[in-house]
């Protein structure tokens, strides 16, 4: 059941089956319904929000009573103010597959964040670039005196290669790109090495007038169940100005506890941002291939119990 392993790690690997799709289209719903039907699974996510300890309403992280009735990993490793990164992400999900395998049991591995699939599932090789402070606050200064379009631009005509990888509407990703670029060059991305054991893909996406819809009611429900008490107990204990407090909601619902905006301001805000992360989201996954995708606007479960059942008989015929 273990299977093979990692080139890069020597650790044993599960099979893998990969729920991805744009944030709000039922991802964690459908597996935590497969984990209770099938049983020996393990759910692991791929959120680079979610990694954060106390930002749970915001992030929709799964309650602690799910996670009661099935085993997570991927979620609460660091501080808001902790550096944090897709490689230190990739070290804890193979060291966390690594115990799944010993078990003998499946992995579900579940989210949106796109690059944290890729650097499991398809086993992409990870190095962190070299971190030099100096430079880091010289680009920060560059931001807010010239602005983001000057930094992609910047980015765009003296590492094409790396531009084109990067996300230019995120600013932080946008100071991270010219900081390794200055470290490594404009250099292509190292080939991925596969995921060492049997591995299924599946995506969920959702006809875009009902997940405008889905996404509004879920903006909505987050701020009605506590979404600024979260947010304003975390600017607390945290500068707000943190990256990760800049995520999706939580700068908008600091605003309010603060005082700088309204309730219904923060959440249309929180409602637009999300939209267009979702689009981003959906140009992303396009990209990936082999995904079998499932029409979430209904009930996915039914398409998806049966193709996640064939792929474990198939990848692991001993125990099933």
């Amino acid at each position: 059941m273990a299977g093979r392993t990692m080139d890069e790690t020597g650790v044993p690997l599960p099979p893998l089956v990969v729920i991805a799709g744009a944030t709000a289209t039922g991802k964690t719903r459908l597996s935590l319904r497969l984990a209770r039907a099938i049983g020996d699974i393990e759910i692991v996510s791929a959120d680079s929000r979610q990694v954060y300890r106390g930002m749970d309403i915001g992030t929709a992280k799964v309650s602690p009573s799910e996670r009661a009735l099935v085993r997570h990993h991927g979620i609460d490793l660091v501080d808001p103010d902790e550096a944090f990164s897709v490689s230190l992400y990739q070290r804890h999900v193979l060291d966390a597959l690594a115990t799944i395998a010993r078990r003998r049991r499946i992995a579900l591995l579940v989210g949106g964040t796109g690059l944290y699939l890729r650097a499991v599932a398809r086993g992409v090789p990870l190095a962190d670039a070299p971190h030099d402070p100096e430079l880091r606050a010289r680009l920060e200064a560059d931001l807010v005196a010239l602005g983001l379009a000057a930094l992609a631009g910047r980015l765009q005509s003296g590492a094409p290669t790396v531009a084109a990888r990067t996300d230019l509407s995120n600013p932080r990703r946008v100071v991270r790109a010219l900081e390794r670029v200055a470290a490594e060059g404009d250099r292509v991305p190292p080939e991925p090495l596969g995921y060492p054991a049997p591995v299924l893909w599946l995506g969920l996406s959702v006809e875009h007038a009902t997940h405008r819809t889905w996404i509004a009611h879920r903006a909505a429900g987050q701020y009605a169940g506590g979404l600024v008490r979260e947010a304003a107990r975390l600017a607390d204990r945290f500068d707000p100005s943190l990256p990760s407090l800049s995520a999706i909601g939580y700068r908008e619902a600091i605003d309010v506890a603060r005082g700088r905006r309204s309730t219904a301001e923060a959440l249309a805000e929180t409602i637009v941002r999300t939209r267009a992360y979702a689009r981003r989201q959906r140009t992303w996954f396009r990209a990936e291939p082999g995904i079998t995708w499932l029409d979430a606007t209904y009930d996915p479960y039914p398409a998806a119990l049966p193709l996640v059942r064939a792929f474990l008989e198939s990848a692991v015929p001993a125990t099933r």
